[in-house]
């Protein structure tokens, strides 16, 4: 039969032979002692009793979606959905409690119901439907993402209070997060060894025709297979929202990903027939350490995408080369090999203490920097304009002395959340923030108000906590400049489609609410389309040449940024700038050089490196206990053709 645990055959080979066995059998394991002890001696900030903590709360969010992750794959099966529901169930809890006044308790059964009926739908489609669980989980993933965005309308929607207490802390240092992981994790390890829905699971994974010709009903264990991922899936979008204090449509994104790598970097097999939930957790907690550890060491965000690659492919080619010594099966459930492992887990314990305690003495007389430490958390840096922001940041930091921690938290709040907890327990001197959204920032700030950091909002401001400065320009006032723009070159009246950013940011809101309220004062501009293309050169391609085959008698075009400004001038080809007029947004290197060739008519100007250069500047003023404004705008700009040759950004 299928199972989750591995026993070495006897044989040969003596000491040396078993420690490779043990080695082998126990590689997550191994992997996170060596990763603990590694980042230990490489940084002092590691070894904390509050970093530690945050790589716990960092990991319960994944470790949670992960046990629910592992039920599938031990069944060889997959679930790409995971992410999209949890984000759905988090979405139907804040509307239902927030908006239509439903009782908390309420709320929470039908956020639960939500992601069991998701995973109920996915397991019918595949028992019955017959879909493979790819196409089927991938299917679901578009499906709760779209309901998500649908029901929130784009936007961010107020946690329940009540609920929100699941992101803070018992006594003041206990991590909720964390206890919720911890309790999930047992469920899961208590059904997988345990209950008879468990076995079933090894059984289907190690040989779904030999389980059904021995009377198992494959196809109803399926459904309540699913139906438990996507409850798992539901409690972790719960856990999720309640740290950043609202409900995200786009929480959760790529999280999916996350989840698989943890159970496959724990142990189990995609081939299914094994894992464990114990296995899981180290996935995830190895995932969470990598991440914690290299943004301590100021490693590049992209560089770290390729490091937790690598990780996943080791994990890998680990279970190939376990599978090839010539590890036989225990049966699941048993109890054969349960002392042994306790007894593993306990050395492995042991060890670690021991070697991280002798590695601390690497930094005791280690003498402090003198230079000011700082970090920026950057909402992203897919984007030139964010680019440029941290171009500004860390030239402004040169000159002044500054050692500057760049992060990027690729459009993911919670992903910012956890690097603005490492900035904090790190003890930075100040803190400049990029938040991808304002209100999921708040509960961060407020940490590091509380440990007496400095925080330097850049470009968006944060909600629901005090920042030292707010450096940004006026995204409403941008929008109202580009929309004016337009409509006087049209000499205001013209038919005009809009290119909107991606639903649920803070800026696409903002610039959406400025075009609206500057074609006010030209009724004569007709808005023939209004369309999302995420910030993106190839959607707004894309979405540009759809909208010509409705309209192809457009004359102009507003972008919320200026790369879908030129992805809608590639569509337009040669009528960019002749027959049509498009005007932009941020004030890019490559928007200023398409303004130069007269494709784009202009782009609205932020000077994003002066919002970097400030940002640090007021950051520094405020570590050395000098006054700071509290506010501080930087002028946008219209830049044409004009006037192109004199604006340095």
């Amino acid at each position: 039969m299928a199972t989750d645990t591995l026993k070495s055959t006897p044989g040969a080979g003596g000491a040396t032979s078993g420690l490779r066995r043990l080695l082998l059998d126990n590689g997550a394991l191994t992997a996170l002692i060596v990763l603990v002890v590694a980042l230990s001696a490489l940084s002092g900030d590691f070894l904390t009793t509050d970093n530690l903590l945050n790589v716990g709360v960092q990991a319960a969010v994944t470790a949670v979606l992960a046990f629910g992750v592992t039920f599938v794959i031990v069944s060889a099966g997959i679930d790409l959905s995971v992410g999209s529901v949890a984000a759905l169930s988090a979405t139907v809890l804040a509307w239902s409690a927030t908006s239509h006044g439903v009782p908390v308790v309420l709320a929470v059964v039908l956020s639960v119901a939500t992601g069991i009926v998701a995973g109920l739908v996915n397991g019918f489609l595949i028992a019955y439907g017959k879909l493979p669980p790819f196409i089927a989980t991938l299917a679901m993933l578009s499906v709760a993402r779209g309901l998500s965005l649908v029901i929130s309308g784009g936007s961010p929607i107020p946690f329940p209070d009540s609920v929100s207490h699941l992101g803070d802390t018992l006594g003041g240092w206990l991590p909720v997060p964390v206890l919720v992981m911890v309790v999930m994790g047992l469920a899961a390890a208590v059904v997988l060894g345990r209950t008879y829905i468990g076995r079933s699971m090894y059984a289907i994974g190690g040989n779904e025709e030999a389980a059904r010709l021995s009377g198992l009903r494959v196809r109803k264990q399926k459904l309540a297979i699913y139906a438990l991922s996507g409850l798992f899936a539901a409690v972790a979008g719960i856990v999720l929202a309640s740290r950043l204090s609202s409900a995200q449509p786009q929480a959760a994104d790529g999280y999916e990903l996350d989840a698989i790598a943890a159970v496959v970097i724990g142990g189990a097999s995609l081939a299914g027939g094994t894992g464990k939930a114990s296995g899981t957790l180290i996935g995830a907690l190895i995932l969470a350490v990598l991440r914690n550890g290299l943004n301590l060491l100021n490693v590049s965000a992209f560089w770290q995408q390729v490091v937790i690659g690598v990780v996943i492919a080791l994990a890998v080619l680990l279970d190939t080369v376990r599978r090839k010594a010539g590890a036989t099966p225990v049966a699941a459930g048993t109890g054969g090999n349960k002392g042994k492992q306790a007894g593993t887990y306990a050395l492995a314990a042991v060890v670690t203490v021991a070697v991280v305690g002798a590695t601390s003495f690497l930094h005791g007389g280690s003498a402090a920097s003198t230079a000011p430490r700082m970090g920026l958390s950057l909402s992203t840096l897919n984007n030139p304009f964010f680019v440029q922001i941290r171009a500004g940041a860390q030239a402004e930091a040169k000159k002044l002395g500054v050692d500057l921690t760049v992060t990027d938290a690729q459009n993911d709040a919670s992903q910012q959340a956890n690097q603005l907890q490492n900035f904090t327990s790190s003890g930075l001197g100040a803190i400049i923030v990029n938040p991808v959204d304002s209100d999921a920032a708040g509960n961060s700030v407020k940490a590091a108000d509380k440990a007496s950091i400095p925080v330097i909002a850049v470009d968006r401001g944060v909600n629901k906590a005090a920042v030292n400065a707010l450096v940004a320009s006026d995204n409403v006032a941008g929008g109202e400049l580009a929309a004016r723009t337009v409509a006087e070159k049209l000499g205001g009246s013209g038919k005009i489609v809009i290119l909107q950013g991606q639903a649920g940011t803070s800026a696409a809101r903002e610039r959406a609410e400025g075009f609206a309220k500057g074609l006010k004062a030209y009724p004569g501009i007709q808005v023939l389309a209004q369309q999302p293309a995420d910030f993106d050169r190839t959607k707004g391609l894309d979405v540009m040449s759809n909208l010509l085959q409705a309209h192809p008698d457009v004359q102009g075009v507003i972008a919320a940024n200026d790369e879908m400004a030129l992805g809608a001038i590639k569509a337009l080809g040669s009528k960019a700038g002749r027959s049509v007029q498009v005007v932009g947004f941020d004030g890019t290197p490559d928007g200023l050089t398409a303004v130069r060739g007269g494709t784009l008519y202009a782009s609205v100007a932020q000077q994003p490196s002066q919002l970097g250069r400030i940002a640090v500047d007021n950051a520094l003023r405020a570590v050395r206990g000098k006054k700071v404004q509290p506010t501080v705008k930087v002028p946008v700009k219209v830049v044409t053709k004009d006037n192109v040759a004199g604006f340095s950004g």
